[in-house]
This record gives structure tokens, C-alpha cells and sequence, in this order.
């Protein structure tokens, strides 16, 4: 099992946890890996759980679009 770096809850990411299946997340589409805050996550973090990462990739995009 996985925990979600972001709300804690445990989950399966299929990748990190090598159960030799699709993960879940690979039907999303792919985050845009420039919009990642540096240094933010920490390196042992493998993926966000089902809830958190689509609320997470939205905030992304819309501080990317927010005018300066």
C-alpha cells in the first residue's frame, strides 16, 4: 500500500506498490511535470491518492493560468 503524501490515506498505486497491473492514475492525462513546485514533495513520495490528485492537478493549472 501506498500513502497519499497529501491527505495521508493508504491506497494502491499499482506502479510503486509493482503489482504488475496499469495504475489507476494512467488513465488520466499526464501532468505537465513543469508546472511541479520544486522542492515541494518530498522524493520518497510516489503518487497521490484517487481524491487528491486530481484536486491537486487543477490547482496546478489554474495558478498557471492566473494572470500576473
Amino acid at each position: 500500500m501506498s500513502r497519499c503524501p497529501r491527505c495521508q490515506t493508504e491506497f494502491l498505486c499499482a506502479m510503486a506498490d509493482q503489482t504488475g497491473k496499469p495504475c489507476w492514475c494512467t488513465a488520466l492525462p499526464p501532468v505537465d511535470f513543469s508546472l511541479l513546485p520544486k522542492g515541494k514533495l518530498d522524493m520518497d513520495a510516489s503518487c497521490f491518492c484517487p481524491a487528491c490528485l486530481p484536486t491537486w492537478k487543477a490547482s496546478l493549472e489554474a495558478s498557471r493560468n492566473k494572470p500576473e
